[in-house]
């Protein structure tokens, strides 16, 4: 009589339910860093230049869709709920202006790292890869005729990818940290929209890793819009307060318009990445390269 055989099984990297499970969460986290890895090799980037915003600022152009909804849905419409639908509509106006900058800058610094002579792609704009200042980051870059990439994140609410970012650049991430390496990483070059919670969180773990010198490399920091900026944190409180010094203030740039905030950025990358290589601190490790990654 013959034995009945079993069937095999799996191979350990095709079995999907010990994949997903808490014993394989570390091949998880060490994908989310060397596939990105791998295919940021294979596409030749270099070094990015980062933008960051909120994912609620609507175009222009969406944002005048709204307010004519507004007025054109008004009859029937309780007085109260009128008032604050208009608000909502009147400061979507206002903020898109954001949009329209972040699409600006974005173009202006693509088309002028094209011309700068170099085996592999320089300061590729890059954004979280959801809607808003990311969407006007990425679409920027796009129209400008350059790569651009998204970093995209599962989340509940709001994110999904932007048409504008390079399919081949388009990267989904399930861990906060990871994805926040990959933001840090590659930067030369940071640009900070107004924005909420993730904005905030994003500008100050950079503003924190340059203050303590735990950046191998020089980021040029771009705080963009003074208006709504100076609302939200008072960074000369915090001087007079003493818990930061004068001399962290310059640690960024408050900018209020795309040329100012190019011009910025173009000689910043210009002096400490382009130009003559800087002397390092005493045991500072060398700029990280991507095609010569290590941890």
């Amino acid at each position: 009589m013959t034995e009945p055989k079993l069937k095999p099984a799996p191979l350990a990297y095709n079995n999907e339910s010990f994949l997903a499970s808490p014993d394989g969460r570390i091949l998880r986290l060490l994908s989310e860093y060397i596939e990105p890895l791998s295919r940021f090799r294979r596409e030749q980037i270099q070094d990015t230049v980062v933008f960051f915003g909120s994912a609620r600022v609507p175009s222009r152009d969406s944002a005048a869709n709204q307010l004519n909804d507004v007025r054109n849905n008004g009859a029937g419409v309780a007085a109260a709920q009128q008032a604050r639908d208009m608000k909502r509509a009147e400061a979507a106006i206002d903020m898109a202006r954001y949009y329209e900058d972040a699409r600006r800058l974005a173009h202006l610094l693509t088309e002028w790292s094209a011309h700068i002579p170099a085996r592999r792609r320089r300061f590729v704009v890059t954004t979280g890869g959801g809607p808003g200042i990311m969407e006007a980051a990425n679409r920027g870059a796009h129209e400008a005729g350059g790569r651009t990439i998204g970093l995209n994140i599962n989340l509940p609410f709001e994110q999904f990818p932007n048409p504008y970012i390079t399919p081949s650049l388009n990267f989904e991430f399930h861990y906060f940290f990871m994805r926040k390496f990959w933001f840090a990483y590659l930067a030369k070059g940071l640009v900070i929209f107004p924005g909420g919670f993730g904005t905030l969180d994003e500008l100050f773990e950079i503003l924190t890793l340059a203050q303590t010198e735990k950046l191998a490399k020089k980021i040029v920091v771009v705080i963009y819009g003074s208006e709504y900026w100076k609302k939200i944190v008072n960074f000369e409180a915090m001087v007079d307060a003493g818990v930061i010094s004068p001399q962290d203030l310059e640690l960024f740039k408050i900018a209020d318009s795309p040329e100012e905030s190019f011009e910025f950025l173009k000689e910043g990358l210009t002096r400490y990445h382009l130009g003559p290589q800087q002397p390092k601190r005493t045991g500072e490790a060398a700029t990280p390269e991507i095609a010569k990654t290590r941890p």
